[in-house]
């Protein structure tokens, strides 16, 4: 019974680990946000997310069994490494909608208003 409470709380440790890891990777803009569909960039928020497993591996230390600790150790690591690298670049460019798409003009830079109608 004990090994069974020990194995279920291993794996709510490392799923905790895992979705605060992709959350951050996803305020990275590293991967897609489920709910918007979209690559969004929050490195202020990403930076919270480490931080959360940073204070929690702080918190564990000396109850974390060898394979949690080299988990927690491994993702502190990898995330860190990909938020230097996500600083470091520039802040993508918002996508402009492009006049084509509105109905004001044609794929030719042709004002729609001025076109006479074809009799």
């Amino acid at each position: 019974m004990a090994e069974s409470n020990v194995d279920m709380n291993t794996q709510l440790f490392v799923g905790l680990i895992s979705s605060l890891s992709s959350q951050a990777y996803m305020q990275m803009g590293k991967l897609k946000n489920p709910v918007t569909d979209k690559i969004e960039r929050d490195l202020q928020g990403a930076s919270l997310s480490i931080d959360i497993i940073s204070m929690l591996k702080e918190k564990s230390a000396g109850n974390l069994s060898d394979e949690e600790q080299h988990y927690i150790d491994h993702t502190l690591k990898e995330l860190r490494l990909n938020f230097v690298a996500e600083k470091d670049k520039p802040e993508p460019a918002q996508d402009q909608e492009s006049p084509a798409s509105d109905g004001g003009e044609d794929k030719a830079g042709v004002d729609k208003a001025d076109e006479k109608p074809s009799s």
